[in-house]
């Protein structure tokens, strides 16, 4: 019956087996679209979702990264002005406290040396009042014993050597 429909000789394909042929085609497309080309949409769908959120987050991951890195840096920047303000200002309170120590030490040695010259001052007042207190009882002591007797040149220098021996022990005692 359908004999004389012969599309292709050589291949052997009859119209029938042709209509047979698109039927089941297009039958299995619409059971396709109804059964498979839901879920498969969907996982597709649900893929470019992912790989879109997935793209977002890593923009976001970047560019929390970079805030966190000027922060970071904002941070270093910071530490390292406050640590060179730190060291100026040691440096500056060393300095200060040097020139303290220097002008503290600068007026205890004058302080020293005027007391010590006042000292010194003071030791050869008493050491010349105390010679002229010798020197004048001595006088007192020979006027007297000249007074007392006439003496002749021998006996004034024996006089005189005895007095100026004993001025020797009384000096040699103090």
């Amino acid at each position: 019956m359908l004999s004389h429909f012969v599309i292709g000789a050589a291949t052997g394909l009859y119209l029938g087996d042709l209509l047979f042929y698109l039927i089941s085609f297009i039958l299995l497309m619409l059971l396709v679209k109804h059964f498979a080309w839901g879920p498969i949409t969907k996982m597709m769908d649900s893929r470019a979702d992912k790989i879109s959120n997935d793209l977002d987050y890593a923009e976001k991951s970047r560019d929390e990264a970079s805030k966190l890195q000027a922060q970071r840096q904002q941070a270093l920047d910071a530490s390292q002005t406050e640590a060179a303000g730190i060291v100026s200002d040691a440096r500056e309170n060393g300095e200060k406290q040097r020139q303290t120590i220097v002008a503290n030490a600068e007026d205890s040695a004058k302080t020293l040396k005027a007391n010590a010259a006042k000292d010194i001052e003071q030791e050869r007042k008493d050491a010349l009042k105390g010679a002229q207190d010798d020197v004048a009882a001595l006088s007192i002591e020979i006027a007297s014993k000249i007074i007392q007797k006439e003496l002749k040149a021998d006996d004034h220098k024996a006089l005189v050597d005895s007095y100026i021996e004993g001025l020797g022990k009384q000096n040699g005692a103090r």
